[in-house]
């Protein structure tokens, strides 16, 4: 399942993409007819993988599994995201990280408004090789 559909600009630190999968009504994560607005982690999950794997392709390494160990300080600004009429956009930004953890801080947003905000931990897999160097402070 893949709810990102435009990498908008990235760097080392930093992601942003564009989705319109939230007005879908073939989006897999409705649930009675509707998106949570608890669903723009998944979002925010895609545009962290996306950033490891631009990182990945940069560097000339191996990409790597990732996993989405723990979700802390999640705001929730709206109840649900599918009757949002705007482009989502999914703005992830690289707090810190070695080559076995990294710490996102993260945002879902329409236009100027915040939909969900929050920190992400990811668990990379130590058992595939490569490894992307941490970031400085």
């Amino acid at each position: 399942m893949c709810l990102l559909d435009q990498v908008l600009d990235w760097n080392s630190t930093r992601v942003r993409c564009r989705s319109r999968a939230h007005r879908s009504l073939s989006n897999p994560l409705r649930s009675h007819g509707r998106l949570s607005a608890v669903c723009g982690i998944e979002f925010a999950a895609q545009a962290m993988a996306v950033h490891g794997a631009l990182l990945a392709s940069d560097r000339h390494i191996g990409r790597r599994a990732g996993y989405l160990v723990s979700v802390r300080g999640v705001d929730f600004h709206t109840m649900r995201l599918d009757d949002i009429e705007d482009d989502l956009e999914a703005v992830v930004e690289r707090i810190e990280g070695n080559e076995v953890t990294v710490l996102y801080h993260f945002s879902l947003n329409a236009g100027t408004r915040a939909l969900v905000t929050g920190r992400a931990a990811i668990l990379i897999d130590p058992a595939q090789g490569a490894t992307i160097s941490p970031v400085s402070p």
